[in-house]
């Protein structure tokens, strides 16, 4: 089958069921900070648009607000704790290794693209061995406009020296299926993320329910492009 130039991967809900490690760090940061801690359910809902988002939308959920100072206090404790616990409970996604390695063994560049901070995605994916299947990872501090802005998505494609015409965007959200569309790109939706909406309503190019299923979609938009 004739395949995308480059795919572009989001990381967590993506490639990587990591809610639980984040569900910990959260929780930690909510207990240092004397609120009540979030269920994991909820986290799950609230990931996707850094960290800095998801402690903002935890302490909203427990009614209370930060001023400055105390929130980045929060920030860097949520950072040190889930350096130190970022792999504990994380793992792939089911059938996502088989899936890179036959992307790669065809010829497609591969990348990541994702909100979460440039250390702790390098950390993350190192401690899970994942490291060497992609050409270029760049996490929300390594650009200057993160997702959904297209310069993200760019930034990443311009790192492998991809061809923007030919690349494919997967993810799990709204702030994915909005950065491919800025962008330009065609973009498959996961059904098994972290996404508020189901993922249907999403509204991707593809929607695949297992990553055995992603070659396939691939294929299919590269057929109608």
């Amino acid at each position: 089958m004739r395949l995308p130039d480059t795919v572009i991967f989001d990381l967590d809900g993506t490639l990587v069921d990591s809610a639980p490690d984040l569900t910990g760090a959260l929780n930690h940061t909510m207990r240092t900070i004397r609120l009540p801690e979030i269920g994991a359910h909820e986290v799950r809902h609230m990931v996707g648009h850094g960290a800095r988002a998801l402690i903002h939308k935890a302490v909203t959920a427990a009614g209370t607000t930060l001023d400055d100072a105390a929130f980045d206090r929060a920030f860097e404790t949520f950072l040190d704790y889930y350096a130190d616990h970022v792999a504990d409970l994380t793992t792939p996604f089911p059938n996502a290794i088989e899936t890179l390695t036959l992307l790669r063994d065809n010829g497609v560049k591969l990348g990541v693209c994702t909100n979460k901070p440039q250390r702790l995605t390098e950390l993350l994916l190192g401690s899970l061995g994942m490291s060497h299947w992609f050409g270029a990872v760049l996490g929300a501090d390594a650009v200057t406009e993160k997702k959904p802005h297209a310069g993200h998505l760019t930034a990443t494609v311009d790192r492998l020296g991809g061809d923007l015409r030919r690349t494919v965007m997967v993810g799990d959200s709204q702030t994915d299926v909005d950065t491919a569309r800025n962008a330009g790109t065609p973009v498959v939706a996961v059904s098994f993320g972290y996404s508020t909406v189901p993922a249907v309503e999403l509204l991707a190019d593809r929607l695949i329910d297992d990553f055995r299923e992603l070659p396939e979609a691939l294929a299919a938009l590269v057929a109608h492009r």
